[in-house]
């Protein structure tokens, strides 16, 4: 108790003291599942008990293809939020260059620089022009494998070590009636390419890909076994048993209906609220359990430039707000139900979960670039509307699928 104390403290002392009254700030995300809402009300708890104010929450449904357009919408339009979380990445680029997104570059300098970020890389989107225009609060990968341990039991298999061995059950499998891969509709398939190339094709795929816009690479050898093995896998999903959310696939884990799904871990956050505990009713395989890195990504936050005459008390609370969002305190709490990991490593991770632990490992090993720290806004969505496809048209070969990517990655900004 006595560090935590120490910890609240240090977070008190760094927001400094304000002579201006207590206020409200919007804050809009998409955190909207049972972990993510869990989640996102620690952060909203330490911002209120820390400074006064109080955190207005507009969550939007529809994780970020759907909630970007309509925080963006009303930036442009005049009607800005007091912060508003954005995935790290492209999508505020245009809203900075217009002006409409604060420079936190002079708070950065109050709390003498971001050293304690775990991966500086993680930055890189947050910086423009040499300034920083947002901070991220975790690190998010896509690429893991979750596995039910009730499916295996019943069919009286061990829990498989990583992909090659979960393909190779998918027979038996689908011979006692479960689900080899559990699958919500929408845009969680999208994910999916991304942790195949990561976890068959390599990190050499990933920045062939990601960052060096190759399509050379899209069309070689290592990139094929990542399309084939997407048929594959479509091959085994039922789009009448397809379920509404992410969440839903994470009780088909624990009840043994599905005995898999790749999903990024956040999933973790749904299955700790669903009582679900790693190691006991289901693994977490990180890089498919056959890489030792992981592509990283996340969540950051940014605070829109308020219209002129708004009450200082606001404009401080924005200030309170970034800076308590990457405290010690606040980390901790948030990442601990969100299943992420947290953007700093001086705070005590004795209580995470078996799957934290096995992401902090791999952490040393430095992070690959997600597609949404590489690529537009645009080039993700085309890469998504190529995936839904393929899911759900079966005369689209694997020869299309590559050439078809391999045309985005040609065009991609």
């Amino acid at each position: 108790m006595k560090k935590f104390a120490v910890v609240a403290a240090m977070a008190t002392a760094l927001l400094g003291s304000t002579a201006v009254m207590a206020a409200d700030l919007e804050v809009t995300h998409w955190w909207t599942s049972a972990g993510e809402a869990a989640a996102v009300a620690e952060f909203a708890r330490v911002f209120e008990e820390q400074t006064g104010n109080h955190w207005v929450d507009s969550a939007l449904a529809g994780s970020g293809t759907g909630a970007n357009p309509v925080i963006i919408s009303r930036i442009i339009g005049g009607d800005p939020m007091g912060a508003t979380q954005m995935n790290t990445g492209r999508d505020a680029e245009e809203l900075i260059q217009a002006g409409l997104i604060r420079d936190l570059t002079p708070i950065v300098e109050e709390m003498g620089g971001l050293d304690f970020y775990v991966d500086q890389s993680l930055l890189a989107p947050c910086t423009y022009d040499g300034k920083i225009y947002c901070f991220p609060v975790n690190i998010h990968s896509w690429d893991w494998l979750w596995l039910s341990t009730k499916a295996y039991e019943t069919i009286g298999q061990p829990v498989p070590k990583d992909w090659n061995e979960y393909v190779a059950s998918w027979p038996a499998l689908e011979e006692a009636g479960i689900l080899p891969f559990g699958l919500a509709t929408g845009w969680p398939f999208s994910g999916i390419p991304g942790v195949l190339m990561s976890g068959l094709g390599g990190s050499d795929l990933v920045l062939a890909i990601n960052r060096d816009k190759s399509a050379d690479a899209v069309r070689g050898p290592e990139f094929r076994k990542v399309a084939e093995a997407l048929d594959h896998l479509r091959s085994v999903i039922s789009p009448d048993m397809m379920v509404p959310s992410f969440g839903d696939v994470g009780n088909q884990l624990l009840e043994g209906t599905a005995a898999g799904n790749i999903h990024g871990d956040w999933l973790q956050g749904d299955l700790q609220v669903a009582g679900g505990v790693p190691g006991v009713d289901y693994e977490c395989l990180p890089a498919l359990g056959l890489g030792d890195q992981l592509t990283g990504g996340g969540d950051s936050f940014y605070f829109p430039v308020l219209p002129e005459g708004t009450d200082p008390a606001v404009i401080q609370a924005q200030t309170d707000l970034a800076k308590i969002l990457i405290s010690p305190e606040a980390q901790l709490a948030f990442n601990l139900k969100k299943g992420s990991m947290p953007i700093r490593t001086d705070i005590d991770l004795s209580g995470a979960n078996a799957c934290m632990a096995k992401a902090l490992k791999l952490l040393d090993n430095g992070l690959l670039p997600s597609g949404d720290f590489a690529l537009s806004s645009d080039t993700q969505q085309q890469m998504q509307d190529l995936n839904t496809e393929f899911l759900d048209d079966d005369s689209i070969t694997v020869d299309d699928y590559i050439e078809r990517y391999a045309s985005i990655i040609e065009s991609a900004e």
